[in-house]
């Protein structure tokens, strides 16, 4: 249908007494069998569906307002409205509206809803007095007509007849300029009175009656009633503020005269419901809600209006963007987009869409990189609310764009790296910004929001694009600041130039964290990747000393996120690392202290124990048992001791019974057994590609808290060397080493070593072999002697007790 007059937008009044959009189609009434009667029917320009189908019932009250709206009930709590795009088509329908009720279509409105008591009265009444009879409009009237006006509020009907007196014969205008007669005649007494008289007609309503009022000639009498207030010492001095401290500031100046008055009268309106009348109480919430829907279709039209209008914006876009355009003139072009774009969340979902896209058609996102690297605070601050707007609007639009810009740029000026730079350069000590553009990061790299429909490479795309040119900007900052802990010259003292002092800097580094440990949860391979070519939980783990506790529970919380994911790939890395080291480092350092710090290093080992991470396990208890055993308060760790050895237990009966029953399934030879070793050196390499996983630090390098288990391994090391043959009692050889949580679980069946020891396992074990050849070969997953003695066991674990394991090397 191509007719504009009955062009309409169809609004529903929400709970929260806003108006929502629920679209854009044609009205036409016409009598519909089904429900018996004239209906308003609407359908949908887009696809002719049936937005509206509302039966013109003779008992509803319908409203115009504006002369394009017409607003009525259709229950207790569903209030609709039509916005004409002309004023014609309002008319046409209106007078149908009027025409089935048997009204006058010169009304405004066709009749109140009002209760039984009210009806009754309403009955009684003689048709004659469909209007309040009004008093002279005089000075000495003044307090006549101000009772008058105050008890006809809580009736409906007589609120209704009033605004009808009030519009007829310009009354409205002429108490107005008595109002310009009291104030020159300083009549304190009647100004009071035309306070009550205008408060007492806004909370009448109507529509019509605001026309009137908030035209220019009315408004600013409007405003100066309502500075008398009886209950003020002194008049309020609105006026003076409108007219000289607010000032209208045009970036660019604005031809259309019709916009420039909407402007002015939505700002002066907005201010009369805002500042100047009180706040409403529970029974007069609803006495303004017309004055609130009268604000709201006013933005509507002026974001139209400017949206339309793309010379403006053109030209507002052009300056924004020329070096040429002074520091100044910027800072209002940003501000004016700002107010620009906070004025378009009023709007309803459609109608906002159509306005950001309009403002990306016109290059919104170009001119805010620009815009965004600049070094003024407020214009930068003015653009990353401008930029929050957007990616709140359509996180894929600004991933779109992003994507296609290496084509045409550096890295270095990428949007989100101009982003991830600013919220790190943050100049506030509360970090603010900082803490605004993290989260705006966080929606954009979110795989929630990007599974797209019309997209369905977006997340790979874009996810590669960002690990790719941006992690290493945003992780700048923490690997700048985090180096391995090293002894000085007197061998003692620990310089660890992280950790810093700066309040500042560390709640940056808790909010890189905070950003990095989201990616662990939710980008799997990207993140995985990147942590083991940076080394990266090893650097975060540094933090762990550190003295800002929040910041020590941020690193921890990272690597508790990466244990949570139970991945195996990610258990050897911590494992070959001896990651868990600074962790059990602050545990003891903590003491007896029961705090946060304590309660969340001690869930992480529950929650290893819990979930039976087997090759933690393992890793935990073969090195680190001896400092924790003490650790009574919770029976965690003894737990884990627990789970370690029946694990031990099942593997050596497993193998127990696979050498009774296939002794010759496990018999190999040299050439396997060096194939084997080499695939374990070779993986270790490959682990160690790009930045290098770092091999596990020496002996030496344990905290002080290790001391006493350092120096029994010592004296204990003659009588106990891992890695040699020990003759038993019987002249037998036994062979014992440390053994990999790998092993332990027969992960892929491969034999793990030490990493130093290997070679003289490996030539040690083929020495055996050859000497017992009627034996079977034993593989070397587990602490098992050659030959299996039942009377050697006890001596075995007697010395296993004695003895702390050296840390393993641990395979793949």
């Amino acid at each position: 249908m191509s007719d504009t007059r009955r062009r309409v937008k169809v609004y529903t009044l929400n709970e929260d007494r806003q108006w929502d959009d629920r679209g854009t189609g044609h009205v036409s009434s016409t009598f519909v069998e089904r429900l018996k009667g004239i209906s308003l029917l609407v359908r949908a320009e887009s696809d002719g569906s049936l937005l509206l189908e509302s039966k013109i019932s003779p008992n509803t009250a319908y409203q115009k307002q504006q002369d394009t709206l017409i607003v009525w009930s259709e229950a207790e709590n569903y209030d609709l409205a039509l916005s004409f795009q002309e004023k014609a088509g309002c008319d046409e329908i209106w007078e149908k509206i009027c025409q089935v009720q048997g009204k006058d279509p010169a009304l405004e409105i066709t009749q109140d809803p009002i209760d039984e008591s009210e009806e009754e009265r309403f009955e009684e009444m003689p048709e004659t007095s469909h209007l309040v009879e009004l008093p002279p409009c005089e000075l000495a009237r003044l307090e006549e007509i101000a009772d008058l006006v105050t008890s006809v509020l809580s009736s409906p009907i007589r609120r209704e007849k009033l605004a009808l007196a009030l519009m007829s014969e310009g009354y409205m205008k002429k108490l107005l300029q008595l109002f310009q007669v009291c104030e020159d005649l300083d009549n304190r007494e009647g100004l009071h009175h035309l306070y009550e008289i205008v408060r007492g007609v806004l909370f009448l309503n109507k529509a019509a009656l605001f026309e009137v009022m908030f035209s220019d000639d009315c408004i600013m009498d409007v405003v100066g009633c309502l500075e008398y207030d009886p209950a003020l010492v002194q008049p309020k001095k609105h006026r003076e503020f409108l007219t000289k401290t607010a000032k209208f500031k045009e970036v660019i100046p604005i031809t259309d005269s019709e916009l420039r008055q909407k402007i002015h009268q939505t700002y002066r309106v907005q201010y009369i419901q805002d500042i100047i009348l009180p706040t409403p109480s529970v029974f007069e919430e609803n006495f303004l809600s017309t004055l609130t829907s009268f604000i709201f279709f006013n933005k509507v039209e002026i974001v139209s209006m400017l949206q339309e209008d793309e010379k403006f914006l053109t030209e507002v876009f052009a300056q924004l963007t020329d070096e040429a355009t002074e520091d100044g003139k910027r800072r209002e072009l940003v501000n004016f987009f700002k107010e620009f774009c906070a004025f378009s969340q009023t709007l309803q979902p459609q109608n906002r869409d159509a306005f950001f896209k309009t403002l990306a058609n016109l290059g919104i996102l170009p001119a805010l990189e620009i815009v965004m690297g600049m070094d003024d605070l407020q214009v930068r601050a003015a653009a990353t609310d401008i930029f929050s707007y957007l990616v709140e609007f359509s996180p894929s639009m600004v991933r779109e764009f992003v994507m296609q810009e290496p084509q045409q740029t550096d890295d270095d000026v990428l949007l989100i790296n101009v982003v991830i730079k600013q919220m790190i350069c943050d100049s506030d000590p509360e970090l603010g910004g900082a803490v605004q553009l993290m989260g705006l990061l966080r929606t954009l790299i979110d795989p929630e929001n990007m599974l797209t429909p019309t997209n369905k490479t977006e997340k790979t795309e874009f996810l590669s694009f960002f690990y790719k040119y941006c992690m290493q900007v945003l992780t700048a900052p923490l690997l700048a600041n985090t180096v391995d802990e090293k002894k000085s010259k007197e061998g003692s003292t620990k310089i660890n130039p992280v950790c810093p002092d700066n309040f500042q800097t560390a709640q940056l580094l808790a909010l890189i964290l905070e950003l990095l440990t989201f990616c662990v949860e939710h980008h799997t391979y990207h993140i995985k990747t990147y942590i083991m070519n940076k080394d990266l939980l090893r650097r975060i783990l540094v933090l762990m000393n550190c003295k800002h506790t929040f910041l020590a529970l941020c690193a921890l919380r990272f690597m508790r996120r990466i244990i949570g994911q139970k991945d195996e790939y990610y258990n050897r890395y911590i494992i070959k690392g001896n990651l868990f080291e600074p962790v059990i480092n602050t545990l003891l350092d903590n003491g007896t202290r029961y705090n946060l710090l304590n309660s969340a290093i001690i869930e992480l080992f529950e929650f290893i124990k819990v979930e039976d991470v087997k090759s933690l396990i393992a890793h935990i208890i073969d090195n680190y048992y001896k400092a924790l055993e003490s650790i009574e308060y919770v029976q965690t760790f003894k737990g884990l001791k627990g789970r370690y050895e029946q694990e031990k237990d099942r593997q050596t009966l497993r193998l127990n019974r696979s050498s009774l029953l296939y002794p010759r399934r496990y018999r190999r030879d040299a050439r396997t057994l060096d194939e084997d070793e080499e695939m374990w050196f070779h993986e270790d390499e490959d682990d160690d590609e790009g930045e290098a996983v770092e091999k596990s630090r020496p002996e030496e390098e344990f905290p002080e808290s290790y001391g006493k288990y350092m120096e029994a391994k010592k004296v204990k090391e003659s009588d106990n060397k891992e890695n040699f043959p020990k003759q038993t009692p019987t002249g037998s050889f036994k062979f014992t080493f440390s053994h990999s949580a790998g092993a332990a679980n027969g992960a892929n069946g491969k034999p793990a070593a030490s990493h130093a020891g290997a070679a003289t396992i490996s030539s040690f074990y083929l020495s055996i072999c050859s000497k017992k050849p009627n034996l079977p070969a034993i593989p070397v997953t587990a602490m098992v002697g050659l030959v299996d003695y039942p009377d050697d066991e006890d001596e075995e674990e007697e010395d296993e007790e004695q003895s702390p394991r050296k840390r393993p090397r641990l395979g793949s």
